[in-house]
């Protein structure tokens, strides 16, 4: 009997730490993130080399190595606040040179706010010499919650998979302490804020560095407003038409594009 008392009375007390602790656990809602997006430029330089250009792009990729780093590193902020976020590139200073450092998979070309209540975004997209106004609704992403967990800028994060635009694989970490479900770039629709992405195919990662909690004002979360005004689909069939005549090179810039 006493036994019975003993463990009834331990039950209690881890219940009623537990309850405890959900009742002090904290939940950011709104501050804003810094993210580092890092490229493979070796790897992906590699990709451009095939036996018909191998003769003048293999010393051309020597050459490369020995003057710039392998990984390009870019910087981004994204602002939130309960239901809204801006995600904002920070123009490069340092600069890569030279036509593998100025791609459309390496560069940031998008600056997106995104209503996650309402399920839209506006994204002001720089595309070659051309710049436009997106306004559609957001990317259904299918994900797939794994029981893999890191932490990423001192956030305990689960890792969730998924497949977009039919062919590019995401790994994506995202932790339930800021309950809003954002993330860099067009990534959203997890149960929680997305810390990091990876493309592991593309040689592209995204990862928060640093989370400050702050009150955001309206004035930081108000969309970009200066481009030509298209839907997801019309510019996708612009960019088709673009590049009708780039060969094999037409997809991977549409690819970098549509991110």
């Amino acid at each position: 009997m006493m036994k019975k008392i003993t463990l009834y009375a331990l039950a209690l007390l881890i219940l009623g730490t537990r309850i405890s602790f959900g009742q002090n656990a904290h939940f950011a809602t709104s501050g804003v993130i810094e993210f580092e997006k890092t490229a493979n430029m070796y790897a992906l330089f590699k990709k451009d080399i095939n036996k018909d250009n191998e003769s003048y792009l293999v010393p051309a990729f020597e050459a490369y190595k020995k003057n710039q780093p392998q990984f390009k590193k870019l910087q981004s902020t994204l602002s939130f606040s309960d239901s809204k976020t801006m995600f904002t590139p920070i123009e490069d200073e340092v600069g890569y040179g030279s036509f593998w450092g100025d791609d459309a998979m390496v560069k940031q070309n998008n600056t997106t706010f995104t209503d996650l209540a309402t399920g839209t975004f506006i994204c002001h997209k720089n595309v070659f010499e051309e710049t436009f106004l997106v306004k559609d609704t957001t990317r259904k992403i299918h994900w797939k919650i794994t029981d893999e967990t890191r932490v990423i800028a001192g956030y305990t994060c689960r890792r969730a998979n998924a497949l977009i635009m039919d062919s590019v694989y995401v790994v994506a970490f995202y932790t339930i302490e800021i309950p809003v479900s954002g993330g860099p770039e067009s990534f959203t629709g997890l149960p929680g804020m997305i810390l990091g992405v990876a493309l592991p195919h593309e040689n592209i990662t995204w990862f928060a560095t640093k989370v400050t909690e702050t009150t955001v004002d309206d004035k930081a979360l108000a969309p970009p407003k200066k481009g030509k005004p298209v839907s997801a689909t019309q510019l996708k069939e612009t960019l088709n038409a673009a590049l009708k005549d780039w060969g094999t090179w037409a997809q991977a810039k549409l690819k970098a594009f549509s991110l």
